[in-house]
């Protein structure tokens, strides 16, 4: 015991050598002495006694590492779970070497032996020095014969362990070793005696450890309140951050029950998954908080909270208690009431949809000041960043309402995908991700019908958002292979959240020859309820429905093309000369960067093909089709329409349910182009934003020439829906990040302004009242008259410059803010960027004084627009070490200087310098980390940038080397656009305005 506490003390070191079975090698000195037979008779016997010494401990080594290797077997789960756990454990078995399977610690995976039925997990919380300390008593099974007792633990100081035995024998079983091996963040128990199978055992660690600075694991965080500064402790275990709190077997499929116990001062409350059971107070002034026990779950939805926050509550039909925990001054605001409102009938939504009633009796909503993520859907107790769950409406604009309910919307779907039925592995967390997204557009149709978020906003803010992504050769495919550790934050990116959704949920399920999601839904979760699902497990609930409506389709083998392989399909269709009516339909894989395919050949010479539900139809001026549905198998096929003549076009892709690109002949590009500006309603608002996101991504990627998009919109002025006007202005943004920095760039402005103008001045400015206050329009003119103004302010309309400049002067002068809370972003900004530095400083102190988290972030965000490079080093500098700015604000700061054309290169710089702390702040949120190098490299567009690029990239890579292989990709798609489109675009330019 004495060897392995000297190793918790020396560290590293000790726990290699036995990690490793290092065998040290006593020297020996050869010296001429003389001696009695007495002491060469002592000295043999010594060696005699250090050879045997040695035999025994090299036989106890061999047989330790026997020991070791006896890491395969079974896990049963909740019935189903059983063959999910021998396809888990199989899979990753087949990756080991010889060498490590004798050493299972140095495995990504713990190994199949045993499984934990029960924790039960004291602890006691430090505030005053942010430290903590606890013990845990885990049950579990031997599944496999072993002497190993292998689980998880990162960051914590483990004082004591015992392990007991429930058998015949029953008691303390003696403990041979027990080491940290920190490269797989594990912790080993090496037995004295073998466990058997099908027996029960406990052990017992006791443990210590700081509540953290970094927001995961167990983490502090603070806020201000009437002047004095509070803290509070919270948790975030996902992906593989539990390890960081209490020794446990963290992976997702060791579920298990659990039982928590949280002793604080009583000047703190303390939260939990499940409600409070019994509730003891010291004479010490210390209360414990003994929670009950929760049904089986993964580690990572385990959750507490220690702090000092007020709630506000309601409670459901079926009796669950829903609480919103929040700053004092939030609660006391209101700000908390709409989350509460819209969460107590979004658990009725989802208990009918699903047909499965929420598992728990309460539902905490937590708001905490700092987060990695917007939020984190534990069973019980979600914690939500302040900024996605606090709402304030007199201050609020509509999209914030909008961003902050689909949300909640989608945390509360977790309840279901993800809480009661977990992926078995992180290489399919897009079936709990892609659900959830898939809902959020459903479920925030059911909450506000009059928004028709299902069938308008997803497709320019998700669909159109993450072909941008997977149009990328650094792509990745749905379901991906995990091989280390740090590959499993990686998983947790927009290709799961949304390509799974769009390419899988929408396209398929949507389509009407399948049968009811619904149905199928509900069979996944009552089968797989408390236990976990891979994605065949939801595969054959579709084959099984749709075999019992007789029909005869390989749901696995469909859609195995479009989880496993990377990317998405350009399907191209062609008229033929014939006169048989007929077409040509080809498929390819799109990439913007063609070139990958001849500088990459290992990546790209895999036949990538995809089965396409491909709907057509046919138009004309005056009349389209029914759509009919083509199965596109093959590269290239040749299909019989309905009657064509020369005058009439073709539309694939109907209402862009399906995710690919569609491309046309030259001939029908102009037939479309003609017909949006003769009659564009014949094309539904759907298909007119489609075809505006892929003709400028098609031109992007070369498949088009530059002038075609610009054809396309040029009938925007007649456009009166939204959402055909937010996907050209995405395309036109992504264009002017390439261009705003060429001599030539007034042209570009110019072209748009030219689009723009007739539609602003019929649109004007939000409406006012007798009174003098802003009338709300319907939530579609509201939408689009925003989308207008942007770019008239954006690309320099002078009677927007005007109004903006009026309204911030009336703000000052008057100290009333009577800015439409709709349009406050666009007038902060304008405002920011052609007013002085007075106007600067005004809004540094309006963020200041604000207690609005969503006022907060529009003023923030407004401070980066202006012209001035000093305060925009000076915002970089105080955002980084001001309390006032939570860490997503400094992501967003960093990036909307970049944004500005004056700020590009500083902030790019400011990047590079700070690097070093921005990464050990967020290194292991690879979520956040991504998020800040793709937002900042993405406008860069010069060769000495992309060179600049490199050069960082090549110290400073390590664990962010794949987002900064997209940046690259990125960086080096600008430049050859430059190269290869620039001067082409704008000879088009020239003679669209001198015409």
């Amino acid at each position: 015991m004495g060897i392995e506490d000297a190793s918790m003390r020396n560290g590293r070191a000790l726990s290699d050598q036995w990690a490793d079975s290092v065998v040290v090698r006593p020297r020996t000195t050869e010296q001429h002495i003389t001696v009695n037979k007495r002491l060469v008779l002592g000295f043999a016997i010594s060696i005699l006694t250090l050879i045997i010494v040695t035999a025994i401990a090299i036989t106890l080594s061999v047989s330790f590492e026997r020991c070791a290797a006896e890491s395969s077997g079974a896990l049963a789960a909740n019935g189903s779970s059983n063959s999910k756990w021998k396809q888990s454990q199989n899979a990753n078995i087949s990756h080991r070497d010889s060498e490590d399977g004798q050493q299972p610690w140095r495995h990504l995976r713990l190994p199949a032996t045993l499984r934990p039925r029960h924790y039960d997990l004291r602890l006691s919380v430090y505030m005053e020095n942010f430290t903590f300390s606890g013990e845990v008593h885990i049950e579990f099974e031997c599944v496999h014969s072993t002497k190993l007792i292998v689980l998880h633990t990162d960051r914590l100081e483990v004082d004591k362990v015992l392990v007991y035995s429930d058998s015949k024998k029953a008691g303390v079983m003696r403990i041979q070793r027990r080491f940290h091996y920190q490269p797989k963040q594990v912790y080993v128990i090496a037995l004295h005696r073998e466990m058997k199978p099908l027996r029960t055992y406990k052990i017992n660690i006791t443990f210590h450890a700081h509540i953290e600075h970094e927001l995961l694991g167990f983490f502090r965080s603070s806020y201000v309140l009437n002047g004095e500064r509070r803290f509070l402790a919270v948790t975030q275990f996902s992906p593989t951050h539990a390890r960081k709190a209490f020794p446990c077997f963290d992976e997702p499929i060791y579920k298990a029950t659990f039982r928590v116990s949280l002793k604080h001062e009583s000047s703190y409350q303390s939260l939990s998954n499940m409600p409070v059971e019994a509730s003891m107070s010291d004479e010490d002034g210390w209360v414990t908080n003994h929670f009950s026990r929760t049904p089986r779950m993964s580690t990572y939805y385990l959750a507490w909270a220690v702090c000092n926050f007020t709630y506000r509550e309601a409670v459901t039909e079926s009796g669950v208690v829903i609480r919103l925990y929040a700053r004092p001054d939030a609660i006391q605001s209101g700000s908390g009431d709409y989350a509460l409102h819209i969460t107590k009938r979004l658990l009725q939504f989802y208990q009918d949809y699903f047909k499965v009633k929420y598992s728990l009796p309460k539902l905490d909503l937590l708001a905490v000041p700092k987060h990695p993520y917007a939020a984190m859907e534990n069973w019980g107790l979600s914690v939500f960043v302040e900024q996605k769950i606090l709402l304030d409406p007199d201050v609020s604009s509509f999209s914030y309402q909008m961003e902050l309910t689909m949300v909640v919307v989608h945390e509360i779907c977790h309840q279901w995908f993800g809480d009661l039925v977990t992926p078995v592995w992180w290489e399919d967390v897009w079936l709990k991700e892609g659900f959830a997204h898939y809902f959020e557009y459903i479920g925030t149709d059911f909450l506000f019908p009059k928004w028709n978020m299902e069938k308008q906003r997803f497709l320019t803010d998700v669909l159109h958002e993450v072909m941008l992504l997977d149009g990328l050769a650094s792509s990745h495919p749905i379901s991906q292979e995990v091989f280390q550790a740090t590959d499993i934050d990686r998983v947790f990116d927009w290709i799961a959240y949304k390509k799974a959704r769009e390419s899988l949920i929408i396209q398929f399920i949507s389509l009407p020859i399948l049968i009811s999601v619904s149905v199928c839904l509900q069979d996944y979760l009552m089968t797989h309820m408390y236990g976990n699902a891979a994605r065949d497990d939801l595969w054959n609930k579709f084959s099984e429905a749709m075999q019992r409506e007789g029909k005869d389709i390989n749901i696995t083998q469909v859609m195995d093309r479009w989880t496993l392989q990377m990317g998405y399909p350009v399907v191209t269709i062609s008229k033929n000369d014939s006169l048989d009516n007929s077409v040509t339909i080809s498929q390819e894989h799109f990439v913007y960067d063609t070139d990958a395919k001849i500088q990459n050949p290992e990546l790209f010479n895999k036949s990538f093909q995809w089965q396409i539900p491909l709907t057509l139809a046919v138009g004309n001026s005056s009349h389209i089709s029914t759509e009919t549905i083509i199965w596109v198998s093959n590269k290239t096929e040749t299909h019989r329409v309905g009657h064509m003549g020369g005058e009439t076009w073709l539309l694939g892709n109907i209402n862009q349910t399906g995710y690919f690109r569609v491309n046309y002949d030259l001939h029908n590009w102009r037939l479309l182009i003609q017909q949006l500006m003769t009659n564009s309603t014949i094309i539904s608002v759907g298909n007119r934003a489609g075809l505006i996101d892929d003709v400028f991504n098609l031109a992007r990627a070369g498949y088009l020439p530059q002038n075609v998009p610009l054809q396309m919109i040029s009938y925007l002025s007649q456009e009166t829906e939204f959402l055909p006007w937010h996907a050209a202005s995405r395309a036109l943004y992504q264009l002017d990040k390439l261009l705003d920095r060429t001599e030539d760039h007034s042209l570009f402005s110019d072209y748009v302004l030219r689009l723009v103008e007739p539609k602003y001045h019929k649109l004007g400015w939000p409406a006012t009242s007798p009174q003098g206050s802003f009338m709300q329009a319907a939530y579609q003119t509201e939408e689009l008259q925003r989308e207008v103004m942007m770019l008239a302010c954006s690309f320099g309309n002078k009677h927007c410059h005007r109004q903006a400049v009026s309204l911030i002067s009336d703000w000052i002068s008057s100290n009333k803010n009577r800015i439409p809370p709709n349009v406050r972003d666009i007038v902060y900004c304008t405002g920011v960027s052609l007013m002085d530095e007075d106007v600067w400083e005004f809004i540094w102190m309006k963020f200041h004084s604000s207690t609005a988290i969503s006022e907060k972030k529009v003023l923030l965000e407004a401070l980066t627009c202006s012209d001035n490079i000093f305060l925009l080093n000076r915002l970089l500098n105080l955002s980084l070490t001001s309390d006032l700015v939570p860490d997503q604000d400094v992501i967003d700061v960093i990036i909307h200087v970049g944004r500005n054309p004056l700020g590009r290169h500083l902030a790019w710089r400011y990047f590079c310098e700070k690097w070093d702390i921005l990464n050990s702040r967020y290194g292991e949120a690879l979520f956040m980390n991504s998020k800040l190098i793709s937002g900042v490299t993405e406008f860069l567009n010069t060769e000495a940038e992309l060179n600049e690029l490199k050069e960082f990239i090549l110290t400073n890579g390590g664990e962010s080397a794949p987002a900064f292989a997209r940046a690259v990709e990125i960086v080096q798609a600008n430049v050859k656009w430059h190269i290869l489109f620039q001067q082409q675009f704008y000879r088009w330019l020239r003679k669209a305005l001198d015409g």
